[in-house]
């Protein structure tokens, strides 16, 4: 294997770091322990939390410990936003999160083998500390010009709504986690976003002042489009890794549908793939785009990663059937139901509804005439079938399973018949 930074590197996963060598160096000579937070602000993880895991998982293949916090804690205070306050969750609500996100991360770690996995929650060690003892044993060490000068501090002090106490405080906690796992468990690195630098930092100098020891922090890159725009399903929208919250159908086409100009990047970033199948995959880009190898060598690869092999052979069945090259009939209905969640739909009553209403209703034509133009020139279709008869109804034989019917003007417009 590649020098182990080498390759994150190559990967695009490593922005920033403390002393390069040394962290290299120390990689390289045996096993590293180290650690990533999670904070529960939400029920899911999303893409940019699945960034962390994959370093995690990179580190722990080349044979290093992984330690992946659950912040019970820290995500009862939040992180301050480059833009405005947090609203607090209540104590119930953060404890079901964390419940989640573990299972989520358990998924993306070994618990087993040489170099297992450890799961540690940050509210273990930090709801005993007294008020006393945080200021004496941890707000000693932390001096008010640099924590002011942290980016979302100083940033947010500037604005018209300015920044609690409460949020300002969380560099400490999230600081003292450092501290905890270095004496507990000898972690020695901290991994993280970009856009949490100054806190990793913070942990790291806290533990050279309280126990004269040099550890190391290295961020990913926050991930962006090549045209420099936020990378998820709108502007600024996450890419969920919880099914209920965005289906693993929504989740394949979002992958599928990633611009050639990203592609590549991401193969790199969010998948394993060695550097000679993501090369192979560059020049199919370059020389037959249309193919769309690239993107669903993707799609299918960070689907199995996040939903398993079994979801995944379903989404891709689902997407093939609804375009003609698949039996509809064969697709789970929960599948169906999610993959058609956003096409163009139009209520259908049994025996009554036609292929014209169908049409109009849902939009996919203008009007009446319209529709008949189509349905004569052989461009209509109910679940794949080709439809002449512009009276045809709808009838029980027709509805698929999740209660829809499918309906299409042309090779690509979809359309969606909900019977209930």
């Amino acid at each position: 294997m590649s020098d182990l930074i080498d390759e994150l590197q190559w990967r695009g996963l490593v922005k920033q770091h403390t002393d390069l060598e040394a962290l290299r160096a120390a990689l390289n000579e045996g096993s590293v322990t180290f650690y990533c937070g999670f904070d529960p602000t939400a029920a899911s993880l999303h893409h940019g939390h699945l960034v962390q895991l994959i370093m995690m998982r990179h580190l722990q293949l080349a044979g290093h410990h992984p330690i992946a916090l659950v912040g019970g804690a820290t995500g009862l205070i939040g992180d301050p936003r480059m833009t405005a306050e947090r609203q607090l969750q209540d104590k119930e609500t953060v404890s079901e999160w964390v419940e989640k996100l573990k299972i989520q991360i358990g998924k993306f770690l070994d618990f087993d083998g040489a170099n297992p996995a450890r799961m540690v929650n940050n509210r273990d060690w930090t709801e005993p500390l007294s008020a006393i003892d945080l200021l004496r044993d941890l707000g000693k060490h932390f001096r008010m010009g640099t924590m002011l000068a942290k980016d979302a501090v100083a940033r947010r002090l500037k604005s018209e709504e300015g920044i609690s106490y409460t949020e300002f405080s969380y560099q400490i906690l999230q600081a003292n986690d450092f501290l905890q796992l270095y004496r507990k468990y000898g972690a020695t690195l901290e991994t993280g976003g970009n856009d949490q630098w100054g806190n990793l930092v913070g942990g790291m100098d806290l533990i050279r002042k309280v126990e004269g020891a040099d550890v190391h922090v290295m961020t990913t890159p926050l991930i962006t489009k090549s045209d420099g725009t936020k990378f998820g399903k709108s502007e600024g929208g996450a890419i969920w890794l919880d099914p209920e919250m965005l289906s693993p159908y929504a989740f394949y086409q979002f992958w599928l549908n990633v611009e050639d100009a990203d592609v590549i990047h991401f193969l790199k970033v969010f998948t394993f793939m060695s550097r000679e199948e993501i090369e192979d995959l560059e020049r199919q880009t370059a020389e037959n785009p249309g193919a769309r190898a690239a993107q669903k060598a993707l799609a299918e690869a960070v689907t199995a990663l996040v939903h398993g092999a079994e979801e995944t052979s379903r989404v891709k069945a689902a997407s093939a059937a609804l375009f003609g090259s698949g039996d509809l009939r064969e697709v789970n209905g929960d599948t169906l139901v999610a993959a058609t969640a956003d096409l163009p739909h139009a209520p259908v009553k049994i025996g009554e509804t036609t292929i014209l209403d169908l049409l109009v209703t849902s939009g996919l034509e203008k009007g009446v005439g319209a529709a008949k133009r189509t349905i004569a020139s052989g461009g209509a279709y109910i679940n794949n079938e080709k439809v002449a008869d512009e009276g045809r109804v709808v009838t029980q034989d027709d509805v698929l399973p999740g209660k829809v019917v499918l309906f299409r003007r042309g090779k690509r417009l979809l359309g969606v018949g909900r019977t209930n």
